[in-house]
């Protein structure tokens, strides 16, 4: 197999000063929806990678990759400036284990982010095997400020497919939102908040969550899911009912 595949840009979406999507097109291989890959360039003479989840279905074209500009960043700054034409190397298949097929049976999941950590929930939520093995499935992201609620199209549009089964909760820290909850998730978990908007009760019984984004939030609500409300992280070897996904 070849260390990379060739690639063509065919869209650098915009959605604020920092936070771009990259849609390519590639003969790439078939993914799990929620798995990543990499994406790389030649830079001063070297071969720059780093990891990024496929926010398209594993049966959409092209690739879509959802990324933040970090400032001085080897690699983002230079994914940032691309336009349609421009080349770039695709890592030959995917990874990960963010994915809906190794996860226990149960009535709900909820699917938790920050930042571009919603891009392999997207994913998930537009393949038809979540639907099937969840009775609902509530898509959580927080940002923090409204302009950074990306996606918003592809979001409306599961929405209407799935119009019973389909929970959205925004949720924006630094400004006042209407349409959001405020604050950070764990505190939303801890003071009732999500349950109320939600209107979904979290136990064990019921709650499947995978979370993916800022460390510190995977962390906060995974210990506060432990602590409060009797949940467990998962594995292949003990099933439990959180999944996480190291973002960086």
């Amino acid at each position: 197999m070849a260390e990379w595949l060739t690639a063509k840009v065919v869209e650098n979406k915009q959605w604020n000063d920092r936070l771009h999507s990259l849609r390519v097109e590639t003969d790439f291989p078939t993914f799990k929806a929620g798995q990543f890959t990499r994406l790389a360039l030649e830079i001063d003479g070297e071969m720059v990678s780093r990891p990024f989840s496929l926010v398209n279905a594993p049966d959409e074209s092209p690739l879509d990759f959802y990324f933040i500009e970090v400032p001085d960043g080897v690699l983002s700054s230079k994914l940032a400036n691309m336009q349609a034409g421009d080349d770039i190397w695709v890592a030959p298949k995917a990874a990960g284990l963010l994915t809906v097929d190794q996860l226990p049976a149960a009535k709900h999941l909820y699917l938790v982010a920050t930042g571009t950590g919603v891009g392999p929930f997207l994913s998930i939520a537009k393949t038809s095997l979540v639907w099937d093995l969840f009775e609902k499935v509530v898509l959580v992201h927080a940002v923090r400020y409204k302009d950074e609620l990306a996606y918003p199209e592809t979001i409306a549009e599961i929405q209407a497919n799935h119009q019973d089964d389909f929970i959205y909760v925004p949720m924006v820290s630094r400004e006042a939102c209407d349409f959001a909850l405020s604050g950070r998730i764990p505190q939303a978990i801890e003071d009732g908040r999500l349950e109320h908007r939600t209107g979904l009760n979290i136990t064990p019984e019921d709650s499947q969550f995978m979370l993916c984004g800022n460390p510190a939030m995977v962390q906060d609500t995974m210990a506060l899911l432990i602590e409060e409300r009797g949940l467990k992280k998962h594995s292949r070897r003990e099933p439990g009912h959180i999944s996480i996904e190291k973002y960086w």
